[in-house]
């Protein structure tokens, strides 16, 4: 027997269930559930790419990878730091920078502000902070005689300030060593906010940069800095490459990398991935559910159908095939549809997050929690092959049982029974 015939006879089947309105909106329900599993799917995962995305383009693209800081002392020699990088495999560039911290005064009170000092010219080698910036304001941070100081959109209008303001920073008096201690008030110094970068997320209210030679000067550092900061080239293997070149060093450092920083995040957001992964799977599950639900009264409907069929001598095996791919079309079709939309979904993720801001005036994200302020989606077309693949391999197991119970019909008693 032509085996192409019990996939005709299985699509026959299929379209002919409209004449059952019991079968065919439990057939719909279960092709609705499929859709809307696979849809959803699609939709978490992108938006979880998307997370990661901007975790490693946006947070880790600004913040180092890793840090060698001095211990009670600024680090004399960092020059050799920087050659001695070079000759680790793996350490991509690194740059000198001068940390300050203070207070500063704000509408309503004080806040604690920490402020890096950067060579523009090792900094750009390290971070893609200038790519967030117009490239005059970059160019004001290499201005080493000027009180430039550059602040994140955030952290500008929560001090309420913009391009040309003056912001003073109240810090104790110390010297570049920190063992020798004076004792005294608080001493003022004056920036002028030369820029504005825009990151979006809690970086824009804590971030503010000037030019390296300038804080070196507030502290009387010299050629001394704080520490030099450290980019890899894959950032999984950012602590033991830190490390590494730690070790290698005589005098004594703080070691630290992204992941003892901001490694909550990216562990977050792989929880939320497993977590989301397994709850939507579970509802194409259900959704599969209905499949048997419908396959098995399409048999008991059919029973008349399958006897003839039988006894007119096609196999067991073929009633089975039947069903099987009656059930099938219902995945198929669910998975063709949950695809389509999750794909255009995931694609305008984005702009549709911003249009249900707009539309009811809240903010989904918000700076002050998360590390960015939107909503991103990142497609990858696995992620899409892995789902709908998921699906289907769902959709025929919940076929197997009722196609046998169907191939099992005895002919002579379903005949009889008609």
């Amino acid at each position: 027997m032509n085996p192409l015939l019990s996939i005709w006879v299985g699509w026959r089947f299929y379209m002919a269930r409209q004449s059952n309105s019991l079968i065919s909106f439990i057939s719909f329900a279960s092709t609705a559930g499929i859709a809307l599993g696979v849809a959803v799917l699609i939709v978490v995962l992108s938006a979880m790419n998307g997370f990661e995305s901007e975790l490693e383009n946006r947070m880790l693209g600004v913040v180092s990878h890793g840090e060698l800081s001095g211990v009670n002392q600024a680090v004399n020699n960092w020059p050799s730091i920087v050659e001695d990088s070079k000759k680790v495999p793996g350490i991509v560039a690194s740059a000198p920078f001068i940390r300050l911290q203070g207070l500063v005064q704000k509408p309503g009170g004080f806040q604690g502000l920490t402020i890096l000092g950067v060579d523009t010219q090792y900094e750009q080698k390290v971070s893609n902070i200038a790519q967030f910036m117009p490239a005059e304001t970059w160019e004001k941070l290499a201005e080493s005689d000027k009180n430039n100081i550059v602040l994140g959109r955030g952290l500008a209008k929560s001090l309420g300030l913009s391009l040309g303001d003056s912001l003073s920073m109240y810090m104790p008096n110390v010297n570049a060593d920190p063992t020798v201690k004076r004792i005294g008030s608080a001493k003022s110094y004056r920036f002028t906010v030369a820029g504005i970068f825009e990151l979006g997320g809690e970086l824009d209210l804590s971030t503010a940069y000037v030019p390296m030679q300038y804080a070196a000067s507030i502290l009387d550092m010299g050629e001394q800095v704080s520490g030099v900061r450290i980019k890899v080239d894959k950032v999984f293997e950012a602590p033991r490459l830190i490390r590494e070149l730690g070790f290698s060093q005589d005098q004594y450092l703080y070691i630290t990398d992204w992941t003892r920083t901001q490694g909550h995040l990216y562990q977050d957001i792989q929880l939320v991935r497993s977590v989301m992964y397994l709850v939507l799977a579970l509802v194409i599950a259900v959704a599969c559910f209905n499949i048997v639900s419908t396959l098995v009264m399409a048999v008991r409907d059919k029973q008349s159908e399958i006897a003839i069929l039988l006894t007119m001598g096609m196999k067991r095996s073929a009633i089975m095939t039947i069903f099987i791919v009656q059930g099938a079309l219902n995945g198929v079709l669910g998975c063709l549809l949950g695809g389509l939309f999750g794909v255009l979904i995931a694609e305008n993720l984005s702009w549709i997050a911003k249009g249900i801001e707009g539309a009811l005036g809240v903010k989904l994200l918000s700076a002050d929690i998360y590390f960015i302020d939107f909503l991103p989606s990142e497609l990858h077309l696995v992620d899409v092959a892995l789902v709908l693949l998921l699906a289907l391999v769902m959709s025929l197991i919940a076929t197997l049982y009722p196609a046998w119970k169907a191939s099992q019909t005895p002919p002579a008693s379903a005949l009889a029974g008609r």
